[in-house]
């Protein structure tokens, strides 16, 4: 690959936006597409203004698609479930949304900013009850829109006009292409990928929206339609707790809602403790182990854990769910090695790769030779992978 400042004559207007096009509607389309969205949510809604205003109708408490539909419809039917979550999805699994979401960006990523949303991600958990959440929720959302805006600034980087290079291309710096794409560095040769962006943008956008949730919680007209997101009592006893809960039995499944709540109750503890079992088996590493050790240890009490008081059975799920954001995390931060360095770990760490499983998952990275080692005092032929096809043992040994 070759830099832009020596491979052609440099245009300096590309810099800033302009460049010529042909046809220029093909150019326009996406501004053009963007004018034509807003203008519609305009009519819409000084449509919905007008009628109201017209017909002396009150504005709904909350933005919904069936207004004629509360908490107190939850329970009464499939139909009514469907149509409580379709206005109240959000409301009720927003907060759930943006972990997944965040865990999204750095699986997508896996580089220099993936590593400080996963850190990010870690310390939001830690604070744990809601309350303290919300409570911290809007400076998350300054987070994630300043660095957004520092990434794009990153992807635009200096002009290329003036013919100056970054210092981490000059003469004698110990920068690969591969560690200045993990770092995220501006770079003419190795551009930073600005689709990247778009993961933190889908981020932001339900981090804001989750932000008006907390806001939202907090007012009696929309609690009394959505219902409340207070947390269940932690001094509460499990077998007791059908006491103080509001819900109609299901057990008895009158309705086909019944039927479901049975399935999802009854069964998905086991279902995740099977998807822990699969994480675990499915490569071959330290961090898997303490997924088999933890799928293990939770098939020791079987399902005696859900008679536990709440306090202790949250107690077991949250050191789970905290290691599975440190393995996220420090999976991340290894990532530096198997896409920056693989080479260096191939002739003088293999049994680093090995112990953590290391790969690197994204693509643009310059293609690696990828050995998988065998014991040896197995006689099996050797596999080697290589982007370009079969390598011979000559070269093998050379890389060794």
């Amino acid at each position: 690959m070759t830099s832009i400042l020596y491979s052609a004559p440099i245009d300096p207007s590309g810099w800033v936006g302009l460049k010529k096009s042909e046809p220029l509607l093909a150019y326009l389309r996406n501004n053009l597409l963007m004018l034509a969205i807003l203008a519609f949510e305009v009519t819409i809604y000084r449509h919905q203004e007008y009628y109201r205003c017209r017909n002396n109708i009150t504005a709904p408490a909350t933005k919904t698609i069936f207004h004629d539909i509360t908490r107190q419809h939850l329970d009464d039917g499939l139909l009514n479930c469907a149509k409580y979550f379709i206005n109240y999805f959000f409301y009720k699994f927003g907060l759930e949304t943006c972990f997944l979401l965040s865990v999204n960006v750095v699986g997508q990523r896996m580089d220099f900013f993936a590593m400080i949303h996963g850190l990010s991600l870690f310390v939001v958990l830690y604070r744990r009850r809601r309350k303290a959440i919300a409570e911290s929720w809007h400076r998350y959302c300054c987070f994630l829109a300043c660095l957004i805006t520092f990434q794009y600034f990153i992807c635009i980087g200096i002009p290329p006009a003036p013919c100056k290079d970054y210092p981490w291309r000059h003469f004698g710096a110990s920068f690969n292409s591969n560690l200045i794409k993990w770092l995220y560095f501006p770079d003419f040769i190795v551009k930073p990928s600005a689709i990247f962006l778009v993961y933190d943008f889908m981020l932001l956008l339900c981090a804001s929206l989750q932000r008006e949730v907390f806001e939202d919680e907090n007012k009696a007209a929309v609690r009394i339609m959505a219902g409340d997101n207070v947390e269940i009592c932690m001094n509460l006893d499990a077998a007791s707790f059908s006491q103080h809960n509001p819900v109609p039995d299901f057990l008895h499944c009158r309705s086909y809602l019944d039927m479901c709540k049975v399935i999802i109750f009854s069964y998905l503890f086991w279902f995740v403790l099977t998807i822990i079992f699969i994480t675990g088996t499915t490569r071959i590493s330290i961090f898997c182990m303490g997924y088999l050790v933890a799928c293990f240890y939770f098939l020791l009490f079987g399902g005696d854990l859900l008679l536990k008081p709440i306090r202790s059975i949250l107690r077991y799920w949250d050191w789970l769910i905290a290691y599975n954001v440190f393995v996220i995390t420090m999976k991340n931060i290894l990532s530096i090695g198997a896409c920056g360095y693989i080479e260096s770990l191939i002739r003088n760490s293999c049994w680093l790769i090995q112990a953590f499983s290391l790969a690197c998952t994204v693509k643009g990275y310059r293609p690696q030779l990828c050995v998988r080692l065998l014991h040896p005092f197995l006689s099996l032929p050797l596999r080697i992978t290589t982007p370009t096809g079969q390598i011979s043992r000559g070269e093998i040994q050379q890389v060794m």
